[in-house]
């Protein structure tokens, strides 16, 4: 981050602070309070998420341990790799986040139940 009186300028850049290429980029806006999103998990799919606007919560899972993490400031973000259960709310109003994805995007990719996603944990060798 680069603080400056004519306003502060947050950065990520591909290897340095994103872990991988960046090959997709969206945001979601307008978000009521009380949504919940995400509740899937990705196969291959790397992502940096940034809360650049209000706040958001979400709810991580390996199979083993979960784990809440609150973002709330737009030079603060955090890195989910493949295989790791995403569930998002908490949203405060006017919440406005950001996804940096390391591939485009492809349905075959995503997990949605989560009694699919501890079997392919397993099956993979992970913990489920």
């Amino acid at each position: 981050m680069v603080e400056d009186p004519f306003g502060d300028l947050a950065y990520a850049e591909a290897g340095t602070h994103v872990p991988f290429p960046i090959s997709r980029v969206f945001f979601v806006y307008a978000v009521p309070g009380e949504a919940v999103r995400g509740g899937h998990a990705h196969r291959r799919l790397e992502q940096a998420v940034f809360c650049l606007n209000g706040q958001l919560e979400l709810d991580l899972s390996d199979g083993r341990r979960r784990r809440r993490v609150r973002l709330a400031e737009p030079h603060t973000g955090i890195y989910l790799p493949p295989m790791i259960w995403h569930d998002l709310g908490g949203f405060a109003a006017g919440t406005v986040y950001l996804v940096l994805g390391s591939e485009p995007f492809d349905e075959a990719d995503y997990i949605r139940d989560y009694d699919e996603y501890t079997a392919a944990l397993a099956a993979s060798g992970g913990v489920a």
